[in-house]
C-alpha cells in the first residue's frame, strides 16, 4: 500500500487515517505480512505508537482477541525493526487518566445512544447490553488518544473484512456519521481497503454505503484468489525465475507460482 498515491485517490481521508484504515483491515484480515508494511508506512507518515497500539486493542471487541493479540505482536516486532534500523516512531500520547467517580456504565450508554441516533436496549440478551454499554462505549471509548471519529474509521473498516456481518457493518457506518466522520471520508476508505485488504472488503463496504445513503449499488463481481495459495518463498527453483517467487505445492504433484511485483 502507497499513502501517498491514496492520499491522492482519497483525498478526503489523511495519511493518518489511511494508516488507521489499512491498519484495521490487516489486523481483520489476520495479514501479519500486510499489517508490517502498512504499520511501517503509517509510522512515516504521521501515525503515533499509541494510535496504533489503541486501534488494535479496541479491536479485540470487533475481531476477538486472538486476531488482536496477533496484531498487536507484530506491532512489537515493527517498533524493534525500526528501533534496530534507527526510524523514528513517534510514542504520541498516552489515554488521560479517569476520575474517582467515572461511571463506564453512564457514559457508555450516552456515547451508544449517540452512535445508533436514539437509546438502544438489547432486551434479549442484558448482559452482552450491559458489555456493549459499560466495557465498548465506557472503557474503551473513554481513551481519549483516539477520537470516536478515528474509532469509527477503525471499526468499519475492520467489519467490512469480515464476511456475514453486513448488519453490523451498516449500523457503524450510520454510526459513524453520527460520531463525526464526514461522509466524503466514509467514501474514501474503500479506496483503503482496495489497496490493503482486497476487493471483496471494498466491494462489502461500497453496498453498505450505498444501502445507508439510500442509493443503488451493483455490486462488483469479486474473485477469491485464495484458491492460489502463495505459499512459501521459492528457494529450490529460483534459479528459474526472475525475481522473488513463492511456491505452493498443490494436489497431483503440481504447484502454484506467485511472483512478487517489479
Amino acid at each position: 500500500m502507497n499513502l501517498f498515491i491514496l492520499a491522492i485517490m482519497a483525498i478526503s481521508l489523511t495519511p493518518r487515517q489511511q494508516a488507521l484504515s489499512a491498519i484495521a483491515a490487516c489486523e481483520a484480515k489476520g495479514d501479519q505480512v500486510a499489517l508490517t508494511a502498512c504499520l511501517h508506512e503509517g509510522f512515516d507518515n504521521g501515525l503515533t505508537l499509541n494510535e496504533a497500539k489503541e486501534a488494535l486493542s479496541q479491536l479485540y471487541a470487533y475481531t476477538g482477541f486472538p486476531r488482536s493479540l496477533n496484531a498487536l505482536g507484530t506491532l512489537q516486532a515493527v517498533l524493534a525493526d525500526r528501533e534496530t534500523k534507527g526510524l523514528d516512531t513517534t510514542p504520541g500520547r498516552e489515554a488521560d487518566p479517569l476520575p474517582a467517580d467515572y461511571d463506564a456504565l453512564k457514559l457508555g450508554t450516552e456515547i451508544q445512544t449517540r452512535l445508533s441516533g436514539h437509546p438502544f436496549h438489547y432486551v434479549f440478551a442484558p448482559q452482552t447490553d450491559y458489555y456493549l454499554k459499560a466495557h465498548l462505549f465506557g472503557d474503551i471509548f473513554a481513551r481519549n488518544n483516539l477520537s470516536h471519529a478515528d474509532r469509527e474509521i477503525v471499526t468499519v473498516s475492520a467489519i467490512a473484512c469480515l464476511s456475514g456481518c453486513e448488519p453490523q457493518l451498516k449500523a457503524h457506518v450510520a454510526g459513524a456519521l453520527n460520531l463525526g466522520v464526514e461522509e466524503a471520508e466514509l467514501r474514501s476508505i474503500p479506496s483503503v481497503l482496495e489497496a490493503t485488504a482486497g476487493m471483496e472488503a471494498a466491494e462489502r463496504l461500497r453496498g453498505a454505503l450505498a444501502s445507508v445513503f439510500g442509493e443503488s449499488h451493483t455490486p462488483v463481481q469479486t474473485v477469491d484468489f485464495n484458491v492460489w495459495p502463495k505459499g512459501e518463498p521459492n528457494t529450490a527453483y529460483m534459479q528459474y525465475f526472475v525475481g522473488n517467487s513463492y511456491l505452493a505445492p498443490l494436489a497431483g504433484g503440481i504447484a502454484n507460482v506467485t511472483f512478487e511485483p517489479g
